[in-house]
């Protein structure tokens, strides 16, 4: 990967911060409300980070694949003794290279408006899904790009209208899709509300390489 690690710097102090715990609490709490999960289940992080929405699952997945682009996050997560021996750290971007192995459920919280090309994204995660696999997806609702400050790096989307990403979902094989609000956040005179959408892959579409739940 030639790209520069944007986190190379939050890396350190990022599990410290009360506002990343908090969030990732509430939308790991959301993912576990519905979404089952059981010891003989892959999994795949995506974005994972320094693995706060890993280590909400482990206790009840088999293996989890905790995929991110940043080394630096990575180096936290592989760091955490209660990730040892549940969580396999993966640098790779699934969009270019995939992995050649399909998972039982995948997720990822406040990822996708870091990727700028979100129909490939979701078609890497229809060919790396299981049939009858289940993804939950969080990530900003809709806003008015006041989320993040002016300037930000690798900020792509101002959140997702829910009918749009429905759809995109639904174009890559992906049906029983609900949204709900996993969490808000007050923010300079306005909420930002954290949605996580869940959706069962109903389709396999066919590629000649492996590249949802």
């Amino acid at each position: 990967m030639n790209h520069p690690d944007l986190f190379q710097e939050k890396a350190q102090g990022w599990d410290a911060d009360d506002r990343h715990r908090t969030l990732s609490s509430a939308i790991g709490n959301a993912i576990l409300r519905h979404v089952s999960f059981d010891e003989r289940m892959r999994v795949m992080d995506f974005d994972a980070g320094t693995g706060l929405i890993s280590a909400a699952i482990a206790p009840l997945a088999g293996k989890i694949t905790a995929l991110d682009t940043s080394e630096a996050m990575l180096e936290k997560l592989v760091a955490k003794p209660e990730l040892q021996g549940k969580v396999e750290a993966v640098f790779q971007d699934i969009t270019d290279k995939p992995l050649g192995i399909r998972f039982d459920r995948i997720v990822s919280a406040m990822a996708i408006h870091h990727v700028q090309d979100t129909h490939k994204l979701v078609r890497a995660f229809a060919e790396h899904a299981k049939p009858g696999a289940v993804i939950a997806l969080a990530d900003l609702d809709r806003e008015d790009g006041t989320f993040h400050s002016k300037g930000t790096q690798g900020v792509f989307h101002h959140g997702f209208d829910r009918d749009g990403f429905r759809a995109l979902l639904e174009k890559h094989g992906f049906g029983d899709i609900c949204f709900i609000t996993a969490h808000s956040i007050p923010r300079e005179g306005v909420t930002a509300r954290v949605i996580s959408g869940v959706a069962s892959h109903i389709q396999v579409e066919e590629t000649e390489a492996l590249h949802v739940s």
